[in-house]
């Protein structure tokens, strides 16, 4: 394969941490946190790190990482075998590399080459934390193509798929799924891959939605579903024919539940606890107590003028004379 990038990435390393540095226990601890079944004799994908001189610190710390987690990624969507090296490549900001790439993107993955393109001047940028969770978001696009046999997997199964392999899920993606929903009108799961070309502010949310079907279809079709639905890919089924005989459902249906499933908590909770709803809610109680502040003092003007006509009264009428 030709090299895309220009010749002066001079660095070419290769990571050397075994997936044994972590205890098997701790192997099973991270596919749990997925809800996958999972074994530790396996090992994870083999990365080539490649960084111009000025980014070789982030790329030697991004190659000293454990890559334990990604055989918990790997059971997740039912690959035994990652697959050959994948190469990672950290690319400035002005380069061509990064040039490919949205302005706001952090990363992409040319997945049928088994590359990664990391942009660290970028990061951290929604739904990405950190150059780590990049990284592994990144290489679950690879294995996700491989696990797939190369057939089309839709866009948002694959951004929502690796974002729940990278563990990404946090408060503020539901947030995001609390507003998106409140406005979402037509919106559906193939209107999100085209949010994802629209900006960033609509591809973050089509993050945060693509995600939260995924976790619904786990948490409702159980933790081999997904495995179960590459394994058809990989035998050349339609992705909505694979999703069917996986679990038994149609995907139109599923859908359907799954904005059902969107119920009250979903849609308050996350709101009720942003920082614009409780400064709205201090404001609503600051204007409901003054208000009851100023109805106080009126009723208890009226009490002191109905007391001060009655001593008026009571004065006249002991002046009387009978």
């Amino acid at each position: 394969m030709p090299r895309p990038f220009d010749d002066h990435y001079p660095i070419d390393r290769r990571s050397t941490v075994p997936a044994r540095r972590l205890s098997g226990v701790l192997v099973v601890v991270l596919c749990a946190v997925l809800g996958v079944p999972c074994r530790a004799d396996r090992q994870p994908p083999e990365l080539h790190f490649e960084a111009p001189v000025r980014l070789t610190s982030q790329a030697e710390q991004l190659s000293d990482l454990d890559r334990a987690p990604l055989l918990a990624t790997m059971d997740l969507l039912g690959l035994e075998n990652p697959g050959p090296p994948i190469r990672v490549v950290l690319a400035p900001e002005d380069t061509p590399a990064a040039r490919r790439a949205p302005s706001w993107a952090v990363a992409y993955a040319v997945s049928g080459a088994g590359l990664v393109v990391l942009i660290p001047s970028r990061v951290p940028a929604y739904p990405d934390r950190s150059l780590e969770t990049v990284l592994h978001h990144e290489i679950a696009h690879v294995l996700i193509s491989r696990a797939a046999g190369h057939h089309g997997v839709p866009r948002w199964f694959n951004e929502g798929l690796a974002v729940h392999a990278a563990r990404e899920w946090q408060l503020e993606d539901r947030a995001r799924v609390s507003l998106a929903t409140f406005r979402r009108g037509g919106i559906t799961l193939a209107e999100l891959d085209r949010r994802f070309q629209a900006g960033a502010h609509s591809a973050a949310g089509a993050y945060a939605l693509s995600a939260a079907f995924v976790r619904y279809v786990v948490d409702r079709h159980g933790a081999l579903v997904t495995a179960r639905i590459f394994d058809h890919l990989a035998d050349g089924r339609t992705f909505g024919d694979a999703y069917h005989h996986a679990t038994g459902a149609s995907l139109s249906a599923d859908e359907s539940r799954f904005w059902r499933h969107l119920d009250l908590w979903s849609k308050w909770v996350p709101l009720l606890g942003s920082s614009t709803t409780l400064w709205m809610l201090i404001t609503t109680l600051a204007l409901w107590a003054f208000k009851r502040r100023r109805e106080r003092d009126a009723q208890q003007l009226e009490v002191w003028d109905l007391e001060e006509r009655q001593q008026l009264e009571r004065a006249s009428t002991s002046d009387w004379v009978h």
